[in-house]
């Protein structure tokens, strides 16, 4: 049995059953050393990767190996210099980390170290559908015009839906057209974590200032994260005036627009709103489809019609869940040795969907609708006919129908002890506004993002 393939396929199902921050952490640089007498042998990068994956994720390993591989009882980690590791994994193959999910590849070997800017990631390969056209032509506009046209843009949307990827294929476009630019792609986190260690080290600033305020275009992801840090807003801040004052290109990329950012400097808030503001949306199914014929030609993997239909229906929330399946059925085709029928795939799909699929409660409900319209719990329950109460108290009701499945008198009993029929009249109430009012569309959208990520 190939080691690397194994692998691929137990990191394919554990991906979909932890956070993305713990996947990256702690499964990156790691592979399949030896099996022998059952016993698989881990290869991990330091001795702390080997002491949290045996705390943290032993049992979902061991959970994972023995369902690609029955014969496997037990594992055990083993240490190696994680740059060893990576030379001798590419020295194997070269074309299996480029066949490999974007967080599973070795990045550092693609990573361009002048501009953070990864080269797989351009336009000619961004699928566009209606849910990220706008984004789209913004990007390629403002590749044209250089700090004259949408200056700065401001693409938002949730989790894995691309942002990221037309971050790079912006940096990445200028780059090619204009190689004598200085372009540099960070992300906020390491923005703001870059400027921490400078103050506890007492280094001087002059070299940080240097560095971002010498470029002609900044591209920086997550800027969300920046919020709340007075520090790191205020040089960001100044950093901000020094470069558009000299008409440099400023690309932003947040889960929210600048507007819905909490505890965020108006002085930079407003900054941020001053160009163009754009939104990724869901994919619809069409751009699913695409997007897997697309991810299976570069990986040269052909699809079945029924099966791409059943992964792209099956799949709705984001592409990077989408291509994290996508990954899995190659791992567990390459390990059977041929393509795996529309039975088999089901098998494999139901099985992380149904692990990643998270529960809500009734009180994280209230607690995120209230916190979220700055309502007090309490606010929900009152018989106030004021419409700063009953629009949360609908949307309550709506996603205690919606999300956790509550009947119309059970949601009534629980918000207030009303009568069913006012459950049911909010639940038709929001329906009907959710198709007509983008606004509420995007309050939704961001309600179910922080419900869902607490």
């Amino acid at each position: 049995m190939n080691h690397d393939d194994l692998w691929q396929s137990v990191l394919g199902e554990i991906e979909f059953e932890i956070s993305r921050a713990n996947f990256a952490t702690w499964f990156k640089h790691t592979a399949i050393q030896n099996v022998e007498g059952g016993i698989a042998v881990i290869a991990v990068p330091n001795a702390f990767a080997k002491e949290w994956l045996e705390k943290k994720f032993h049992k979902q390993i061991i959970k994972c190996l023995r369902a690609n591989a029955p014969d496997i009882r037990n594992a055990t980690y083993a240490v190696t210099a994680g740059e060893q590791t990576q030379i001798a994994q590419v020295k194997k193959g070269v074309d299996r980390v480029e066949q490999t999910d974007e967080q599973l590849e070795f990045k550092e070997f693609s990573i361009d170290r002048d501009t953070n800017l990864n080269p797989k990631y351009t336009l000619e390969n961004f699928i566009i559908g209606s849910f990220n056209e706008f984004a789209h032509a913004a990007a390629v506009s403002i590749t044209k015009n250089l700090g004259m046209l949408y200056n700065p843009f401001f693409v938002y949307g949730g989790v894995g839906l691309g942002k990221t990827h037309l971050l790079h294929a912006i940096g990445n476009q200028i780059k090619k057209d204009h190689p004598e630019y200085k372009v540099l792609y960070i992300t906020s986190e390491r923005y703001v974590n870059e400027l921490i260690s400078i103050i506890q080290n007492r280094e001087p600033l002059y070299a940080f200032k240097e560095k971002y305020r010498n470029v002609d275009v900044l591209i920086i992801d997550d800027v969300q994260f920046l919020a709340g840090k007075a520090k790191s807003e205020e040089e960001f801040f100044h950093t901000f005036n020094s470069l558009y004052e000299r008409g440099k290109q400023f690309v932003f990329s947040s889960d929210k627009p600048p507007q819905a950012i909490p505890s965020f400097n108006e002085r930079l808030r407003s900054r941020l709103e001053a160009g163009l503001t754009a939104d990724i949306s869901e994919p619809e199914y069409e751009a699913r489809l695409a997007i897997l014929k697309l991810k299976g030609a570069q990986k040269e993997y052909s699809f079945s019609e029924e099966v791409a239909e059943y992964i792209a229906s099956t799949i709705q929330r984001n592409i990077r869940e989408l291509e994290g399946a996508i990954n899995l059925v190659i791992a567990k085709s390459k390990l059977k040795g041929r393509p795996l029928v529309l039975d088999e795939v089901k098998v494999a799909i139901e099985q992380i969907t149904s692990s990643s699929k998270k529960i809500v409660t009734i009180n994280q409900i209230i607690k995120t609708v209230s916190e979220f319209y700055d309502l007090g719990e309490a606010g929900l329950f009152e018989r106030s006919r004021r419409r700063e109460v009953v629009k949360p108290r609908q949307i309550a009701m709506y996603l205690l129908r919606e999300d956790y499945h509550g009947s119309y008198p059970f949601i009534g009993q629980k918000l207030g002890g009303r009568d069913h029929t006012t459950a049911l009249h909010a639940y038709d109430k929001i329906s009907r506004e959710l198709k007509q009012d983008p606004k509420l569309v995007e309050e939704m959208k961001q309600i179910r993002t922080k419900l869902y990520e607490s």
